[in-house]
């Protein structure tokens, strides 16, 4: 079978829905598949340290960021001619995979409705939270991007419009002949508001976003007793205002807590992190650790007492919780979905403010330093596994590729 990937962003750039399309990408070739990935190509410092794979359709692009790290391609007749050529040397296409919010979810729909193919659709993101974090005027934002899509998009008869976030997912859902989740509570939320496959009568499929078996496996292999001393907790993430590493900071600071704390990750609130741990002067050992590899950063979760996730509303899957509970480390869960969806091994916050965090972050390591930190369930480690993740999908591309 040869699928191909539609991307928003080059999979060798930084984000989580890269490094999932990585792996499915790898483990659907290690089952026999062929997989081509047609994403913005790169600019910058990481397109030039990339390994260079025939994997990729690198469209044209340009960078619409200051690190030149994320890049744009513009949808539309000379793109399309572009990519056509760019898969014409290559095998038949049997389904397109559209893991995209934006331009390459615009190209993918389009290239499917060009060659009469199948489509799933996996959404990765909350549209409407993502906007409302990161623009100043995200109804204008979303009504423009409905506006994009009809115009790009062949119409459906009867297609339910809007202009909110749903609206803009249920266009894409609408033209696609599945459509998945990363999340139950997600596909419950894609579901309520009518984000279905238009082409087909099955709801939303739940398929988790995995980790890599290999890794995995090295990970609890290497796992040692651990070391007497203060508790460790460690955040990671993008470094921006939906991830709410600066409210977290905060909470450390007025929790009083003696941990030592390690913050990893990278981007544009770096620098006021460090300036806010510099002013509130916190009781914690507070560590900025940059950007490690999976396989470090996974070493990092295994020898920490605590994973803590902060974001609420935004995340459709929250991906380092899982990892922890893979690894056996117990997290603090600031959204009630992650929470519900992780089960046992974990610290719930009772709400959105910093005096909630804080309490919590007493709790917690309350209760690290008396060895009495919650387990978390076992079985999340099976379930998490790439090589359930892929047979799940497989099964999903038989369905569509159905008569």
């Amino acid at each position: 079978m040869h699928v191909v990937f539609f991307a928003d962003q080059h999979l060798e750039s930084l984000g989580g829905a890269q490094v999932s399309m990585r792996l499915q990408r790898r483990f659907l070739e290690r089952a026999g598949h062929t997989v081509t990935v047609v994403a913005p190509r790169m600019h910058g410092p990481r397109a030039r340290e990339y390994e260079r794979s025939d994997a990729y359709v690198d469209t044209p692009s340009v960078p619409i960021t200051f690190d030149r790290e994320y890049s744009f391609t513009w949808p539309g007749r000379r793109t399309d001619r572009f990519i056509d050529q760019a898969l014409a040397a290559r095998p038949p296409v049997d389904v397109v995979h559209v893991q995209a919010d934006f331009w390459g979810a615009l190209m993918g729909h389009r290239f499917a409705a060009r060659h009469g193919l199948p489509v799933v659709h996996t959404m990765h993101n909350r549209v409407d939270v993502g906007i409302a974090a990161t623009t100043p005027f995200p109804g204008l934002v979303l009504r423009v991007l409905n506006a994009w899509q009809r115009r790009m998009l062949r119409a459906i008869p009867g297609e339910r419009r809007g202009h909110d976030g749903w609206a803009y997912l249920r266009g894409f859902a609408a033209r696609a002949d599945a459509v998945t989740s990363p999340s139950s509570h997600f596909a419950q939320r894609l579901d309520a508001h009518g984000v279905v496959p238009g082409r087909r009568s099955a709801g939303v499929d739940v398929i988790w976003n995995g980790m890599d078996d290999d890794l995995l496996d090295a990970a609890i292999a290497a796992r040692t007793e651990r070391v007497p001393g203060p508790a460790r907790l460690i955040w990671l993430g993008r470094m921006s205002p939906e991830k709410r590493l600066l409210p977290f900071l905060d909470a450390v600071a007025e929790s009083g807590v003696a941990a030592d704390v390690d913050v990893l990750g990278g981007g544009g609130q770096r620098r006021a992190a460090a300036r806010l741990v510099e002013r509130r002067r916190p009781a914690a050992s507070v560590t900025f650790g940059g950007r490690l590899s999976h396989a470090e950063t996974l070493r990092r979760i295994a020898a920490a007492d605590a994973v803590v996730q902060t974001s609420i509303g935004f995340e459709t899957q929250g991906m380092t919780v899982f990892e922890a509970a893979s690894l056996g480390t117990p997290s603090i869960v600031s959204d009630p979905d992650i929470g519900a969806e992780l089960g046992s091994g974990h610290w719930p916050v009772a709400d959105a403010s910093t005096a909630a965090l804080a309490a919590t972050l007493r709790a917690a390591v309350a209760d690290i330093d008396a060895g009495r930190a919650p387990e978390p369930d076992p079985g999340i480690a099976e379930s998490f596994r790439q090589s359930s993740r892929t047979a799940a999908m497989l099964d999903v591309y038989a369905r569509v590729l159905a008569p």
